[in-house]
């Protein structure tokens, strides 16, 4: 079994290691990293072959195989987030607030590393990019838990990120991955709280909920994405097509892509017959009420937990609504708190929509599939919080930080 407490005994060390680090240096690195994964670029879809192989074998659903299919896009893709994060400003260090009290005490409240960042996450591979560059910026050490189905990609992509580090002179037990792919180690890993600082999961509703259930190390929740867009009755009916089939399939096993549909009864007979047109020919299966159906014949019938499932699919649940009082209370009953927009012209309803959805990330008139890091300008991302402590939506640097207080004295004392 995987030595659990060498692993966290590591990752301390290099934590201390790692906050010492200046921002320079630490740019070097990211660049050196970015690099040397575009030059492994082979080595890496080999790996990744091997995990995609299997999983087809073992009949893995298709948005899961997407999540965990490398390109060489992709690769590029994870290489120049990890260019994006060089580029930011570093957090560490910078002095958030600054007072004086009556006693003469000067208080700075600077941001400092959280330390030892645990994440578990599944299939896919690009998060273990992504989440070392962002902890390393930020002065954190990582250790990861990827799933069994992306073991080997997860493997090539820590030896790649290792050894660069190395060659960096830099500690490489900044990132560590648990290759042990037993159910007994994640438990355990879980209860590592006396090396952890935080435990992040990332992946389907059954992960989550274990991980907050089990864990005995804090955890920021990265929550399912129930994803809506709602056409108000004052909508553009081709911009809401348009949208529409970009947050629903433009990438379908994602947490950002749309899932269910909220149609305003006054726009039905405009819309209705383009959307089912546009979805049909991405081969996507409607699930409607009655309000749907009686405009789009081969629309299935909707059952109430259509109205609450994340699919992953090309499925997609519709909704008629009467008002957008309406709207918003059904988004608020089946939302997940991740991501909701709104298409309409209506200024008044665009900002009353803003205001009473309770979700991290509400849109006006734009795609859902834009709740990610890298269109936020954080450069790779850590995972979307659904939680409102300690951090809520994209996760980026300053997510990954907390902070101290800095009491300058000339002899006080407490009386």
């Amino acid at each position: 079994m995987t030595d659990l407490k060498r692993m966290g005994e590591k990752a301390k060390a290099a934590g201390y290691e790692l906050q010492k680090l200046g921002t320079e240096v630490k740019n070097r690195a990211l660049l050196a990293v970015a690099e040397a994964l575009c030059s492994h670029t082979g080595e890496l879809l080999s790996a990744n072959g091997q995990d995609i192989r299997a999983g087809e074998a073992n009949g893995m659903h298709q948005g899961l195989i997407d999540r965990l299919r490398l390109t060489d896009g992709r690769i590029q893709a994870m290489a120049e987030g990890l260019r994006q994060v060089a580029g930011l400003p570093d957090p560490v260090g910078e002095v958030m607030e600054t007072f004086q009290r009556p006693n003469g005490l000067l208080i700075e409240k600077r941001r400092v590393p959280l330390g030892v960042i645990g994440i578990i996450y599944e299939s896919r591979p690009n998060v273990t990019a992504d989440a070392f560059g962002l902890c390393f910026k930020a002065g954190n050490a990582v250790i990861l838990k990827g799933g069994s189905d992306a073991l080997n990609s997860n493997l090539a992509v820590t030896d790649v990120i290792r050894n660069s580090l190395k060659e960096s002179g830099i500690t490489p037990d900044a990132i560590q991955l648990i290759a042990d792919t037993d159910r007994s180690v994640t438990g355990a890993f879980m209860k590592m709280n006396q090396y952890v600082d935080v435990l992040i999961p990332r992946g389907g509703a059954g992960l989550i909920r274990t991980v907050v259930e089990n864990s005995t190390i804090p955890v920021i929740e990265t929550g399912t994405g129930n994803c809506h867009v709602y056409v108000d009755r004052d909508a553009d009916p081709d911009m809401a097509v348009k949208i529409i089939l970009n947050a629903k399939t433009q990438r379908i096993g994602v947490c950002n892509a749309c899932e269910s549909l909220v149609i305003h009864e006054a726009v039905r007979e405009t819309l209705l017959p383009k959307l089912a047109q546009a979805l049909r020919s991405k081969h996507v299966e409607m699930r409607g009420d009655e309000g749907i159906r009686e405009f789009v014949p081969d629309c299935v019938p909707a059952v109430q937990e259509d109205y609450g499932t994340e699919y992953l699919d090309y499925i997609i649940s519709m909704k008629t609504v009467g008002s957008l009082e309406e709207a918003i209370a059904h988004i608020n009953r089946y939302n997940t708190g991740h991501s909701e927009c709104i298409v309409t012209e209506n200024r008044e309803a665009a900002e009353r929509f803003l205001k009473e959805v309770d979700a991290a990330c509400v849109y006006v008139n734009a795609s859902t599939r834009f709740t990610d890091g890298f269109e936020f300008g954080f450069g790779a991302e850590i995972g979307i919080s659904t939680q409102k402590l300690h951090a809520r939506g994209p996760m980026g640097l300053r997510e990954l930080t907390s902070y101290k207080y800095a009491v300058y004295g000339n002899g006080q004392t407490r009386g």
